[in-house]
């Protein structure tokens, strides 16, 4: 419980009222003692309920009616049970227990809480203190500077009003309101709250901080800055000494690349390593090209500049004014730099040269990896895909999807072993597919053009597969052909060491055979076409990502 100043103990009034009757009823009384030396026996500490002087190089007593004074000065002493009181000079009223000290003014609150100021004014049946000018209050830790400051030897409960300043090792608090509890060791700040420390700085309206286990609690929207970061949040505590911090009520964190929204948000800035859960948004500030991120459940090293993500997380990768969005059960990321010190990683080469690329840490945007773990889901306008797993570096802007890959292109679908997808602004560019490759298009009905063999390489043009190479031992093909009228004539089924398959608009229009061509042709009516189908045919339309709403919804 906060305890107010009353408005008639106000201190500079009391101080001239109190002054002005002690001059009264010394004239009046007409019983003034000649000054002298006081020095009394200490008592038993808590033995005593009224205020008793210890000490005074001198002295003067005054008698009235209802009132009775003592005048100390010189190292004046007075104690109350295990407080004691110091100062210059000072006025006893001994009848209401009331005293008045002037001039380095100081309480020893049972050795644990000491108080200085220039002014004292001290109730002592209430165990209320006044003090002005100068004050200053210390546990020990931490150290209180104000103007003015009410001091409650009960509850240990210190209040300024008029602003203060609290210093503890580097680290500084100033606030127009505090509230000491000498108990606890806690210090309510209010209004205009900022703290400043070597590692950061935080500015709120409300904030609460432990002078003995450096805990500082957030309770308010509050700001906090450190170096090359800023957090908002309204919810948590971060501990000055361990370094670790909780973040709750979605706090967002900022740095000159992304901000980071989660509804919890734990951190230990001794190891870099952070945790956010629920709702977990990370979003690129390059809106050019870089990635977005969705969880309920993210882990990052800053360290490492690693991060995995779980429960539902989609990864947003953004190429120009389009996204592709990635699905998995876990999706984990870190510098590629590293990764090639570490592991074999796949042939990284630029899309467009062919040439080998070499990681650089210098270059951060593009010095990362991506990994997917377990149901990966791809879509994007112009390309869709699945597999169980995927390494993708934005170096090359190439998806590699491993065991049981599909990857669709309008009405194409290609499947193999291994597919390294490489895109460019945003669409295929080049496509290859190793051990077990198949390529699939929907000629119209029930009927599908096929390729098969050992290895395959798709070229697109503006996103549209536009030619088809495939090898093996042999290759495989089925083809329907079509008059000029867009009527099935025949479908020809055939086999070669390399076949060359010609698309117009994303639709195959021609097949050339390459050495040790075997193959023949029949009628449509006089075959079954199910029967001519390839080994291993599977049209997995129905595992089709259909749209992004799909990727994030399920």
């Amino acid at each position: 419980m906060f305890v107010q100043r009353p408005l008639s103990l106000n201190p500079y009034l009391l101080h001239k009222k109190s002054t002005y009757l002690f001059l009264l009823l010394v004239m009046l009384s007409g019983i003034v003692t000649a000054q002298q030396k006081v020095d009394t026996i200490k008592p038993a500490p808590g033995a005593m309920k009224h205020l008793q002087i210890i000490h005074a190089d001198r002295s003067s007593f005054a008698k009235g009616d209802s009132t009775q004074y003592m005048t100390l000065a010189g190292t004046v002493e007075v104690w109350q049970d295990k407080t004691k009181f110091y100062a210059d000079s000072a006025v006893l009223n001994q009848k209401l227990n009331i005293l008045e000290a002037f001039g380095h003014v100081h309480i020893n609150d049972a050795d644990s809480v000491h108080t200085h100021s220039d002014y004292l004014r001290y109730l002592g049946k209430e165990k209320k203190a006044y003090l002005n000018k100068n004050v200053k209050l210390t546990d020990g830790k931490a150290t209180l500077t104000t103007d003015e400051l009410e001091y409650d030897l009960n509850t240990k409960i210190g209040t300024y009003l008029k602003g203060g300043k609290v210093v503890n090792g580097k680290t500084v608090l100033t606030s127009k309101e505090g509230y000491y509890y000498g108990d606890t060791r806690d210090v309510f700040f209010k209004k205009n709250v900022v703290l400043k420390d070597p590692g950061f700085d935080i500015t709120t309206d409300t904030l609460q901080y432990n002078t003995y286990t450096d805990l500082t609690t957030f309770v308010s929207p509050t700001r906090i800055l450190t170096s090359g970061r800023k957090i908002k949040t309204r919810d948590g505590w971060y501990n000055l000494k361990t370094k670790k911090a909780y973040f709750g009520s979605n706090s967002v964190i900022e740095d000159s690349s992304a901000t980071i929204r989660a509804k919890d948000m734990v951190f230990d800035d001794s190891t870099g390593k952070a945790e956010f859960k629920g709702d977990v948004v990370y979003k690129s500030k390059d809106t050019a090209k870089g990635y977005d991120l969705i969880a309920n459940h993210l882990e990052t090293d800053n360290k490492k500049g690693s991060y995995r993500a779980t429960q539902n997380p989609i990864l947003l990768i953004k190429q120009g004014l389009d996204s592709i969005f990635v699905r998995a059960d876990t999706l984990y990321s870190a510098r590629l730099s590293d990764l090639v010190t570490e592991r074999d990683v796949p042939s990284i080469r630029d899309s467009i040269t062919g040439k080998l690329l070499q990681a650089n840490k210098k270059d951060t945007a593009n010095d990362k990896f991506f990994e997917a773990y377990s149901h990966v889901r791809i879509f994007s306008d112009s390309t869709q895909a699945i597999g169980d797993s995927l390494f993708y570096s934005p170096k090359d802007s190439a998806f590699r999807l491993f065991k049981n890959p599909v990857v669709w292109g309008q009405e194409n679908q290609l499947t193999g072993d291994t597919i390294y997808l490489y895109l460019q602004n945003n669409k295929p560019q080049k496509a290859r597919v190793f051990e077990n490759a198949m390529a699939i298009s929907n000629a119209g009905l029930d009927y599908y053009n096929q390729v098969a063999g050992k290895t395959m390489n798709a070229f697109f043009v503006d996103g549209k597969i536009n030619y088809l190479r495939t090898k093996g031992s042999p290759a495989e093909s089925v083809y329907y052909g079509l008059d000029d009228y867009g009527k099935f004539f025949g479908v020809n089924k055939a086999t070669s060491d390399v076949i060359d398959m010609y698309f117009t608009d994303g639709k195959p229009q021609r097949v050339v055979f390459r050495n040790k061509l075997e193959g023949t042709t029949y009628p449509m009516g006089q075959v079954d076409h199910k029967e001519l189908r390839l080994r291993g045919f599977k049209w997995l339309d129905d595992k089709r990502p259909k749209s992004k709403f799909e990727i994030l919804s399920n």
